[in-house]
């Protein structure tokens, strides 16, 4: 989709290389021109449904924890499901 957006047909151009992405991005800045890029941006996607926000990433690193039935039930909460690392 990138290579779309961008133009680049992978057959016959090469990839852009760091540098020359950092460049396109100071010659916006120097111009001014991020703001209204960005616009333009949003705008293409809001007439197809789409729409980028900010999102929070979370760490989901499973930790050694104590049993789900240590509570005063005695038994498992159905909306606590239990995992194993490596394992569903």
């Amino acid at each position: 989709m990138v290579r779309r957006f961008a133009g680049i047909d992978l057959r016959y151009e090469p990839v852009p290389d760091e540098t020359t992405i950092l460049n396109f991005r100071h010659l916006l800045e120097c111009h001014e021109l991020c703001s209204q890029l960005l616009k333009e941006v949003n705008d293409y996607l809001a007439t197809r449904g789409l729409r980028v926000s900010t999102g929070t990433i979370v760490d989901a690193t499973i930790i050694h924890a104590p049993s789900s039935t240590k509570n005063e039930a005695k038994a498992r909460d159905p909306e606590m499901p239990q995992t194993r690392k490596g394992k569903q």
